[in-house]
């Protein structure tokens, strides 16, 4: 399909700019790709639209390759959707002379009623040629491959939590209380007291005699725990499930080894990593999985804290602000910085979990914990730019950075006055 258009107007009837002169706007199915490419027309100030629609076939993709070349195409711009787009943007993001983006579809939908897959080609065109658009984030190849192995580990960490989450079912409909008073039902103690029960001990007090460390001082409450009628039926499914989780766990094992591997070029960014508060090895692999271990496509703190989705939303109406619940983001990297915001909150004597403790009171626990995680993510920026190892501020922070003596003096005030309300009288001097 051939047409020629005139120049492009904004809502005002005024003329946009055009930033590239030969684009191509991809609109991509799961069969077929329909394909525009804007290039000049024969008249002055005018453009030549071609749609063709090609298969998602290696073979039509490497002719929809050809044919972005030979019309000299120097910018590709597609919309992502779902897996469907990697097979186009793998082919076509090395095509000598041109530039390929992966678009954020939230940034170009069309308005409802007029919609076509021709149509949505043409509308990327247009944007792209005008620089309406950016692109989204994209790592090279090695670290696409390191986030094929994260990724696929945390699906199946999640899947072993499933399984386990079955047996504890399993053990209840036994009326096995064992997860009451072992705080691990999978540990030594509690995998032994499994494996008893499969293999035909019923005694309760046998049962708990196989317990080891601090665990046996319980033995009383662990007798009560293992009275239930643990029967052939349940020694069957608790057999099934714990196959299941050893397999599992050997799975995850293999790959936190090909992981460990292929985060060798990236050692001294993960040893600075783990010494922030609250993020482990896991947790920094992740982050490096993530990033592509180079904070260049992130000027700021706050936009690689806006890319994982971890700041509040804006979205403002007549002046008046509405939700700011956080926008969608980097869901792997949002989830890591959770799990080590959870840690961070529970250590002592540091300045993340003080504030974390203050924001929970104020905000609540929800909140407090995405809090949490931006200011780790933040963190992670730092350690990774400056290239130094992370230090505390430490758990009084929050006070030593009030330096002005008048607001001193009212932080001080409030505090005489809510012990004023809690029945005692007290009487300030200044500390030498």
């Amino acid at each position: 399909m051939l047409d020629e258009v005139g120049s492009a107007q904004v809502a005002g009837g005024g003329p946009v700019d055009v930033v590239h002169e030969r684009v191509a706007g991809i609109d991509i199915g799961k069969a077929d790709v329909k394909v525009c490419v804007r290039v000049p027309g024969r008249r002055k100030g005018s453009w030549q639209r071609q749609v063709r629609t090609f298969a998602t076939m290696t073979g039509d993709l490497l002719r929809l390759r050809d044919w972005l070349q030979s019309e000299r195409v120097s910018l590709i711009a597609m919309e992502s959707t779902g897996v469907y787009w990697r097979s186009v943007y793998y082919l076509l993001e090395d095509l000598p002379g041109s530039e390929c983006w992966l678009v954020n579809a939230m940034h170009i939908k069309k308005v409802p009623g007029r919609k076509s897959d021709v149509s949505d080609a043409e509308w990327i065109a247009d944007l792209a040629a005008h620089g309406l658009i950016r692109p989204s984030f994209v790592p090279p190849e090695p670290i696409r491959q390191l986030r094929d192995l994260t990724r696929t580990r945390a699906t199946f960490v999640h899947e072993r939590t499933r399984y386990v989450q079955r047996l504890h079912a399993e053990l209840e409909d036994a009326g096995i209380k064992l997860s009451l008073v072992a705080s691990d039902v999978m540990g030594f103690s509690g995998r032994a007291m499994i494996e008893a029960l499969i293999g035909g001990e019923r005694d309760p007090q046998v049962l708990a005699d196989l317990a080891y460390g601090r665990l046996r001082r319980k033995n009383a409450a662990l007798t009560e725990s293992l009275t239930g009628r643990f029967g052939e039926h349940h020694a069957f499914m608790c057999r099934l499930l714990l196959d299941q989780i050893d397999h599992l766990d050997g799975v995850v094992g293999q790959l936190s080894v090909r992981v460990h591997e292929a985060l060798a070029p990236f050692r001294g960014l993960e040893q600075r990593l783990v010494t922030i508060v609250g993020v482990g090895q896991r947790t920094a692999e992740v982050i490096i999985a993530e990033t592509g271990g180079d904070m260049a496509q992130f000027p700021s703190p706050a936009q690689l804290v806006s890319w994982a989705g971890l700041c509040p939303g804006t979205n403002e109406s007549a002046g008046k602000q509405l939700s700011g619940r956080t926008r969608p983001g980097n869901r792997w990297l949002a989830a890591a910085m959770g799990d080590a915001a959870a840690a961070a909150a529970r250590s002592r004597n540091t300045h993340i979990g003080q504030r974390h403790r203050h924001l929970a009171r104020r905000r609540g626990k929800k909140r407090a914990i995405v809090a949490t995680a931006r200011c780790l993510l933040e963190a992670v920026w730092h350690v990774s730019v400056e290239g130094g190892t992370y230090r505390d501020l430490g758990p009084d922070h929050h006070l030593r950075k009030i330096t002005d003596s008048a607001d001193r003096a009212r932080k001080a005030q409030r505090l005489v006055h809510d012990l004023h309300l809690l029945g005692y009288q007290a009487v300030l001097s200044p500390v030498a």
